[in-house]
């Protein structure tokens, strides 16, 4: 099988690196972060590089790219710890043009594409912890279309975004629905995150709705088989650069005149980062080959990946620390951001525990067997 990238591929890379390295310092993201943890320009920089639109198709504004592409772009946004959230994009753009009718494709999809829109999906409540089919947000027929009673939290920049996509049951049927933020009966409460980054709670009384599927459990399911395509290429670059800084510091620090790594059991430490990163990655490379399978074997696949991440970002994220030391917790090094970012992102779209769950239960009574 060939794993290496075509020269499109490659110029794509290219592109979000050179912004990245370029335009989106630290010093730049630390201003982010201190003004609330979203940058409106910032996301429009990545919308003009045509990476909100994706999965969005070209006839309707898009580049019309696939979940290899997608990851190239995730990996390198992770390098530099980006905090705009395009994985709400490339979600909202894929959910839409596969599962929304033709006026509703045609009312969003160019304007997420341009950046214009921003649309994050909104599926968390508190009692849920990571099922997607428990769900209290209740959606009711009223003229014109339908009316959503809901309380979803931990939204994605939910107090700045222009449309939710919302799941909810219409009678005890889950459907997804798109929720625009300026309609009546929408209230919302921003907040940081670890991170970094920027989530809320979002409200919604009496709130008018636009229908996308009424099958909206396949709708779901697909979406955040896509966030976690997205969440595990961007944290193969976290931790790429997060072995980079430890590497860098190992050998710039020095005990009894010599570089620390030159100590024998610091480099088998800095060997067993490496194992990980690799192993996060082949994974990351599997979850993203595995997005347009049959939907059982996707989201199979997707769980075994988002578990393996997870072991690996938390082994990464706690052996940096250690090697570097005190300051690698202090706010002003740029690797404690970096620790911070790999542990927000392993409880993303289900932490490791609930994914070894997953993977569990879709197990076969053949698992493991080699006849």
């Amino acid at each position: 099988m060939d794993f290496d990238f075509s020269d499109d591929q490659e110029q794509l890379r290219d592109a979000v690196r050179k912004w990245v390295d370029k335009g989106y310092s630290f010093e730049r993201r630390r201003g982010i972060e201190k003004a609330g943890g979203f940058d409106r320009t910032a996301f429009n920089e990545l919308a003009e590089l045509g990476l909100c639109g994706l999965y969005i198709p070209e006839a309707d504004g898009g580049l019309g790219m696939g979940p290899v592409e997608g990851m190239v772009v995730m990996e390198e946004l992770g390098r530099g710890i980006v905090l705009e959230p395009l994985a709400q994009s490339l979600i909202a753009g894929a959910i839409i043009a596969g599962y929304g009718d033709a006026a509703t494709k045609a009312a969003w999809l160019p304007a997420i594409a341009s950046g214009e829109k921003l649309v994050v999906l909104a599926y968390q409540e508190r009692a849920a912890r990571y099922k997607l089919d428990v769900c209290d947000a209740k959606a009711t027929a009223a003229p014109g279309g339908y009316v959503l009673n809901a309380t979803k939290s931990i939204v994605p920049v939910g107090d700045q975004a222009d449309a939710f996509i919302v799941p909810a049951k219409i009678n005890s049927q889950l459907a997804l629905f798109l929720v625009e933020r300026v309609s009546a009966g929408v209230t919302t409460r921003g907040y940081g995150t670890q991170d970094g980054g920027r989530a809320a709670e979002v409200q919604l009384k009496n709130a008018p709705a636009t229908l996308l599927t009424a099958d909206g459990q396949t709708a779901l399911e697909h979406a955040v088989d896509i966030g976690i395509a997205s969440v595990c290429a961007e944290a193969v670059g976290v931790m790429d650069k997060t072995m980079a800084l430890t590497a860098e510091y190992l050998n710039t620090r020095k005990q009894f005149g010599v570089a620390i790594s030159s100590f024998q059991a610091l480099r088998h430490r800095a060997a067993d980062m490496k194992m990980q990163l690799e192993l996060a990655r082949s994974m990351s490379y599997y979850a993203s080959l595995k997005l347009n399978a049959p939907a059982a074997e996707r989201r199979a696949a997707l769980a075994r990946a988002k578990y393996q991440l997870g072991q690996s970002m938390r082994f990464v994220g706690q052996q940096s620390v250690q090697l570097h030391g005190g300051i690698g917790v202090t706010d002003e090094y740029i690797g404690s951001h970096y620790f911070k970012k790999l542990t927000q992102l392993e409880m993303t779209f289900g932490d490791t525990l609930h994914h070894l769950g997953e993977v569990s239960e879709r197990m076969q009574e053949t698992a493991g067997v080699f006849a």
